[in-house]
């Protein structure tokens, strides 16, 4: 029973797997005011051509800023749109389409505190 159980476990492993793998682009952490903001991204399967970004804040480098307003954009044309907060650990997530090469760059909206800003990330 413990081998068929294996047996039928096996494929749906393998396809979870090669669902994470991918390429990975990461950026240089960015200042403003008191908080440092990363971005990376990672490939999002059920559309082409799409990455899931996930905006990391950090505020005095040490606690996660989960008070933030943040909408993204990787174009000057695109619309902005609203990145959900993850569970108050200063994670912000979006599904959007990213160019590739190094020309690739994201737009980060961020409102806090009565202040806002827009960062230009670049990923690597």
């Amino acid at each position: 029973m413990l081998t068929e159980l294996l047996r039928a476990a096996l494929p749906a492993a393998a396809l979870a797997l090669a669902g994470c793998s991918g390429d990975t682009l990461d950026s240089p952490t960015l200042t403003w005011r008191d908080l440092q903001v990363h971005v990376e991204s990672r490939s999002y399967g059920p559309i082409p051509d799409t990455k899931e970004l996930l905006v990391f804040v950090n505020r005095n480098r040490v606690l996660p800023a989960w008070d933030c307003r943040v909408d993204l954009r990787t174009s000057d044309q695109d619309p902005w749109k609203q990145a959900i907060e993850d569970g108050h650990v200063g994670v912000y997530r979006r599904a959007a389409k990213v160019d590739a090469g190094e020309h690739s760059v994201v737009q980060v909206w961020i409102r806090t505190e009565g202040s806002e800003t827009v960062l230009r990330i670049p990923l690597k």
